[in-house]
């Protein structure tokens, strides 16, 4: 069981090559790629940002390791030409482009010894800016309106999201200078959270492991830039699924490593994209011609190679390649339409009021018992599943519950003897002042709630209260 709540307010050590980016950037040139047609397209004008690196581990990060073992460096490709886009540093990787397309966010090393660390470079006269250093590796950080930005930042429990800056009264406000005093974790996770993409209605797209928490598949899912809302993307879990960009038309796409695949509004499971086959190293780029930028190979002994692909066409084209790295994460450099804010409603506790309409209720099979109360389980400080409380369930399968903010939550559901009817096997969480409301236990976002008052609130509108009057005890689960 997991739990598909919806927020109520929602619409190794490291060894790097000193130089090998001169290297690189010698032998790169515009080349065949096996099974690609040189010619048949023509390339984007748009200047194009590219992380090229002799070793890429697109999901490592998942289990908090490292992505670049042997370093990475950001390219900036003009005319079929590259050249390093930030000279001097160790590593560079993680391009993320501005939405008035003059500035970019990036993840870099100015010194091998250096952890990851959070830079924003002006395009226009190549003025550096250190926005975040901490102790630990910084990867991935994304721009979000209002002078804000996202990423991962390494902690005890492995990389979660944090977003830096305050919210500024100007949605085209740039980043401030100190917006790392003002740090925010939003995801609470034992293991690791990577932001994939901002998408334009202001939800943070990330990949984790599903279950959440728990489990060894790489998934997508969702959240709001003040951590409220997570919930997974799509319902449909099967394949791994990484790499998710949203087009212009509002569609996600993402890969399978293998394959394809998009997520549509009418759709509430993935629909297969038709593309040539190939292996595709993840996130992809859409030019203003509406062609995408793909980093695929065809043989596992290659490197991933930069290719442009006409939704609908027969064959990839290649655009980019070199012969000792693979070039992956395309950028095209173009203003480009800056998401919604998300106005904020959490209020000022340290506690989440959370209301379930009908826990029968579940894409794995609605349950013919009613069950007589739900179990809330956290984990302590050393990582054990113990049971932090016991809530009663109404006769129409309602809940209401005020539960621990901050942490990783879960439930189990109980029948009148205390045995187990089903229970969540990953784990998510809520926000201090967050309040939640789901349909029932992982019905999907296709699921609409019954008109009608839950039973539990005719009772009472003051929830149970499990944020600890209980002592927790160990839950008898991992």
């Amino acid at each position: 069981m997991r739990q598909n709540w919806r927020s109520r307010f929602s619409g190794a050590p490291e060894v790097l090559l000193p130089r090998w980016l001169a290297t690189a950037a010698a032998v790169a040139l515009l080349l065949p790629v096996c099974g690609f047609l040189p010619d048949a397209a023509k390339p984007p004008v748009e200047d194009l940002i590219v992380t090229a690196a002799p070793v890429n581990l697109p999901l490592a990060a998942l289990d908090g390791g490292e992505r670049f073992p042997r370093g990475a460096q950001l390219l900036r490709i003009a005319a079929g030409k590259a050249q390093p886009l930030v000279p001097g540093f160790a590593a560079t990787a993680d391009a993320n482009l501005s939405f008035d397309g003059q500035r970019v966010l990036f993840t870099g090393k100015k010194n091998s010894s250096d952890p990851w660390q959070i830079w924003e470079l002006a395009l226009g006269d190549g003025a550096l800016r250190l926005l975040y250093a901490g102790t630990t590796d910084a990867i991935r950080p994304l721009y979000l309106p209002a002078g804000q930005f996202v990423f991962a930042r390494r902690v005890a429990t492995g990389f979660q999201l944090a977003v830096a800056g305050t919210v500024n009264a100007d949605p085209m406000a740039n980043i401030d200078a100190n917006a790392a005093d003002t740090l925010t974790q939003i995801s609470y996770l034992p293991g690791n959270a990577i932001p994939e993409d901002v998408l334009a209605d202001g939800r943070i797209l990330f990949t984790a492991h599903f279950p959440l928490g728990e489990g060894t598949q790489p998934e997508l899912f969702l959240v709001y830039s003040d951590g409220s809302g997570v919930e997974s993307y799509r319902c449909d879990h099967g394949r791994g699924r990484w790499g998710g960009k949203q087009l212009t038309s509002g569609d996600v796409i993402f890969t399978h490593g293998e394959t394809l695949a998009r997520f549509t509004s009418p759709q509430a499971h993935e629909l297969a994209v038709a593309a040539p086959r190939a292996a595709y190293s993840g996130a992809i780029a859409e030019t203003a011609t509406g062609d995408w930028l793909v980093s695929t190979r065809t043989a596992a002994a290659a490197h991933y190679a930069l290719a442009q692909w006409k939704p609908g066409s027969p064959a990839l084209h290649a655009i980019y390649a070199t012969a000792q790295e693979d070039v992956i994460d395309p950028v095209v450099v173009a203003a480009r339409p800056r998401p919604r804010r998300h106005p904020s409603t959490l209020h000022p506790w340290d506690y989440t009021n959370l209301l379930a309409l009908d826990a029968r209720l579940s894409r794995e099979g609605d349950l013919k018992t009613l069950p007589a109360a739900v179990r809330l389980e956290t984990l302590d400080a050393q990582g054990h599943a113990v049971v932090h409380g016991i809530a009663p369930i109404s006769s129409d399968g309602s809940f209401f519950l005020q539960a621990p903010g901050n942490q990783p939550i879960r439930f189990a559901l109980l029948d009148a003897k205390g045995a187990v009817l089903r229970q969540e096997h990953g784990w998510f969480w809520a926000r201090g002042g967050e309040q939640r409301i789901c349909v029932g236990c992982h019905t999907g976002p296709e699921r609409a709630a019954e008109n009608r008052v839950p039973a539990v609130l005719l009772k009472s509108t003051t929830p149970a209260d499990l944020t600890g009057a209980m002592k927790p005890e160990p839950s008898g689960d991992k």
